[in-house]
């Protein structure tokens, strides 16, 4: 069987499976199944390992505490996550995956996925467990106290967390051999950077309404990206 038929007949396993357990829409589950098929025949194996793993995290941590975010009113829907949604945590590593198939620098694209990746975990669980688990935040752009599930609002919790999910999704990375062991801190490094930038732009841009989450998760995987990048490149 070709690489491009493995990848195929696992994209639509994964994207049905997706759809069964609702972590995603139809839309989604769409906008899953084509970043699952450019990470499987872009970055191998191992990107697709992580890719479950991060679904996993996310949808697990969506579901914790459930009831309570009802009630705070920053519960995802049970329909699972738009295309939309997917594509702004997941477009960058997609991207990184199709380009480290392309050029010289396939490594160091390697690990900007790797980046992004944890990043996206990092933060959907940050902020899925502080609602779950606290009743107030601290704005990160004044440390003033904030209901929990505010924009920009971190808390103990929420960020002991995160900072786990991204560095479980790096490790995850090394051992399937996608990034190099000398590369583990440097990912989590910049998942951690693009985690706290979300923060940042989710206080200053996303509650004045000058960005919407969609957009703001998107820059925080683009920015934990980069900066793995610029970390690594003499």
């Amino acid at each position: 069987m070709s690489n491009f038929s493995t990848a195929f007949l696992v994209t639509l396993v994964f994207a049905s499976l997706a759809r069964w357990v609702r972590g995603v829409s139809f839309g989604g589950a769409i906008a899953g199944a084509v970043v699952c098929f450019l990470l499987y025949v872009g970055a191998g194996v191992g990107a697709f390992v992580a890719l479950v793993l991060v679904f996993a995290l996310t949808w697990t941590c969506t579901r914790f505490g459930y009831r309570r975010k009802e009630k705070l009113g920053t519960a995802e829907k049970l329909d699972g996550r738009t295309a939309w949604q997917v594509l702004a945590n997941l477009a960058v590593a997609a991207g990184c995956a199709g380009l480290s198939a392309v050029t010289a620098r396939r490594a160091v694209f390697l690990l900007a996925l790797s980046a992004a990746l944890s990043e996206a975990a990092a933060d959907t669980v940050s902020s899925e467990l502080g609602q779950a688990r606290s009743t107030s935040a601290r704005l990160i752009t004044t440390w003033q106290e904030v209901p929990a599930g505010t924009d920009g609002g971190i808390s103990s919790v929420g960020t002991a967390a995160g900072i786990a999910s991204a560095a479980v999704v790096s490790l995850v990375c090394v051992i399937t051999g996608l990034i190099p062991l000398r590369w583990l801190g440097t990912s989590i490094i910049a998942a951690l950077a693009g985690m706290i930038a979300d923060s940042f732009l989710g206080a200053l841009l996303e509650r004045r309404k000058l960005l919407n989450n969609d957009a703001v998760n998107f820059l925080g995987t683009l920015i934990a990206a980069a900066t793995a990048s610029l970390l690594v490149i003499p």
